[in-house]
């Protein structure tokens, strides 16, 4: 065999070699594997979030792990036990299987302008933890919010009008003096940091999510992402 071709197949089984042991530690650490009830199971819901605030510093690094997507499907197709849910806005700069790196299978995902929680979210959250068995809930507000812009500005605009008012409640709550103004991007901040507890709240306001935090089944945790970084702040 000439050296030149020798030379690319040794190059090319050492490359292979190298992604296989990529793939081999990217499953060892369970970031490829997909949950299963037994691994649901087994994850507490400090550790889910944890593995949530690790997955967003892989993000904010560059380093997301790359998994066969379709694989995941396949092993999905008969049943899903994701170990986190994540209530957040439609902005398009936070999707939270993005910002967090993971993958198919993984959290279940509420998505509303403003990640306001309303009855239909509430439902939804309940299904995903009592019956589904997610182990965290995290309420995932972001910097330079539209919805907390135009609640701010009492915009009104069809139904967005109606929604705008549930999150009306955060500005009221910080005693504001003066005329709010969506340009005052301190007080925006701080509204969409309120309208986060308050949609926390709103989840311990259940019966059925405040009974499981309880008896130490679930975590409720609240955040903020910054759209600029991509950095997600926890909040206390």
């Amino acid at each position: 065999m000439p050296i030149n071709r020798h030379r690319r197949h040794l190059l090319q089984g050492l490359a292979a070699l190298s992604a296989a042991g990529l793939a081999t530690r990217a499953l060892a650490d369970g970031s490829c594997a997909v949950f299963t009830r037994e691994s649901q199971a087994q994850i507490t819901p400090a550790a889910a979030l944890q593995r949530l605030q690790e997955g967003n510093a892989r993000f904010v690094a560059g380093k997301s792990v790359h998994c066969d997507l379709m694989q995941q499907v396949r092993q999905t197709a008969g049943g899903q036990a994701p170990f986190a849910a994540v209530v957040g806005c439609i902005d398009s700069r936070v999707p939270p299987e993005l910002v967090f790196d993971q993958r198919i299978g993984d959290i279940f995902a509420a998505r509303v302008a403003g990640n306001i929680v309303n009855d239909d979210i509430l439902g939804s959250l309940e299904f995903a933890t009592q019956l589904a068995g997610a182990r965290a809930i995290v309420v995932l507000g972001h910097t330079e919010c539209g919805a907390v812009k135009g609640a701010v500005d009492d915009a009104k605009l069809g139904h967005l009008t109606g929604l705008l008012a549930q999150i009306r409640p955060a500005l009221t709550a910080l005693k504001y003096e003066g005329v709010p103004s969506s340009k005052d991007a301190a007080l925006v901040q701080r509204v969409a940091e309120r309208n986060v507890h308050d949609a926390m709240a709103r989840l311990l306001g259940s019966k059925v999510l405040a009974a499981r935090v309880a008896a130490g089944e679930l975590k409720i945790a609240g955040a903020m992402h910054d759209v600029a970084t991509g950095k997600v702040r926890w909040l206390a």
